[in-house]
Formats: structure tokens, sequence, C-alpha cells
């Protein structure tokens, strides 16, 4: 790790995943995450992305668990991850560049909150394991239309 101050997130996400060297080439090859730092001998990896943080594991059935149920793909059904990027674009062309399947296209979408709307050009992708990932693009604010 560099020796440069980190902002660690306040909330960082660890995920179970089944083979960490596809988890890897999934996070970092295609949607551009870095390695912050590793500890090979636990089959471990500390990502990030802009202010995006996430913790990926290597399954050891062997190793202290914190399991709530069996593991099953797809994991963390349920849940997204929503990470926002400068631009979808260069993600979505390395997906396609390896025949990457989408979960959901690219779309631009506007979210109310009050009397203010949100944007946001989204797609949604699942890891090797299944986690679902939406890659946002901030496309800025607008007052609700009456």
């Amino acid at each position: 790790m560099k020796s440069e101050k980190v902002k660690w997130a306040a909330l960082v996400p660890e995920l179970v995943v089944s083979d960490l060297t596809a988890s890897l080439q999934f996070w970092c090859d295609y949607l551009g995450f870095t390695i912050l730092y590793d500890r090979p001998e636990e089959s471990f990896a500390y990502l990030t992305l802009g202010e995006a943080q996430v913790m990926l594991e290597q399954y050891d059935p062997t190793d202290r668990s914190w399991e709530t149920g069996f593991m099953e793909k797809p994991y963390g059904r349920g849940i997204n991850f929503q990470i926002e990027v400068e631009a979808v674009e260069l993600i979505l062309n390395r997906l396609q560049q390896v025949n990457y399947p989408l979960f959901i296209p690219v779309e631009e979408r506007w979210y109310r909150a009050d009397d203010i709307e949100f944007g946001q050009k989204q797609f949604l992708v699942q890891d090797p394991d299944g986690y679902l990932v939406r890659l946002i693009e901030d496309l800025g604010e607008r007052q609700v239309k009456n």
C-alpha cells in the first residue's frame, strides 16, 4: 500500500466470493477498481474506485465464518451495490469487448426526492458470483415537473 493518506469509506461491503481471481478480473479489469491492498495468503483484497471501496474474500469453509445461511449462487440476493463513476461508457465498452452480459442495459433514470429529481445514466451487471452491481453516472438534478 502506498504511503499516501487513504480516505476510508464509512461503509465498506465485504463480499464472499467463490474464486478471487475471477472476481478480481471482473471488479478490476472490467469495472476499473484497483487493489488498495491485499492478503494473498488469506485470499483477500481491498478494492477502490473513486470514493467507492469494497472488500473481496474467497470462501473458505474451514475458516471462521460469518455465514448466516447456506452459500448458494447468486450471492447477495436482494441487494444491489450502486457505484458512482465518472462515465459508464468506459465500463460498458470493457464489458462488451469480452461479451460480458448485462443484467439491465444502460438507461437514463430520474429519481424523485421531495421536489427535486436526481438523474443518472445507469446499468446493472452481475459479478461472477451473482452480486448485482449498478454503475451510475450523475446527470444532475432538476425540479419535479407538475
